[in-house]
């Protein structure tokens, strides 16, 4: 069974834009990064290149300017890091990660809606 690879923080941070985007150029992402990141062209080209190599992005290759886009959508991602960082980090606990996550960073709003989430989880 294949699994994809865990990305790096510049992966990531290409994952962000497809997410957002939806799919795109190697130019598109690098106008996007260019807006926060001093990022040059040819190093997004690159990083996406491998990220296509490595199986977490598809490519498009039936126009001039390949389009490429994310194998996974964005809540899988997250899912296999948030278990991959409970299983090594956190001894397998979702409560210590909820707790370290929390402690003292949670604004009232934020802690509201994680309350109803929680109660909408035990109806269920």
């Amino acid at each position: 069974m294949f699994t994809t690879p865990k990305p790096t923080q510049a992966e990531l941070e290409v994952l962000q834009v497809l997410w957002q985007r939806g799919d795109s150029t190697v130019r598109d992402v690098h106008e996007e990064l260019s807006a926060t990141h001093t990022t040059g062209y040819t190093t997004v080209l690159k990083i996406m290149q491998i990220m296509y190599e490595k199986g977490l992005l598809e490519r498009d290759e039936s126009a001039r300017a390949h389009v490429y886009s994310s194998v996974e959508p964005q809540s899988e991602t997250q899912g296999r890091m948030v278990s991959d960082l409970v299983s090594k980090v956190f001894e397998g606990s979702t409560s210590k990660l909820v707790v370290s996550a929390l402690h003292g960073k949670a604004t009232k709003k934020e802690i509201a809606e994680i309350r109803e989430i929680l109660n909408e989880l035990e109806r269920k």
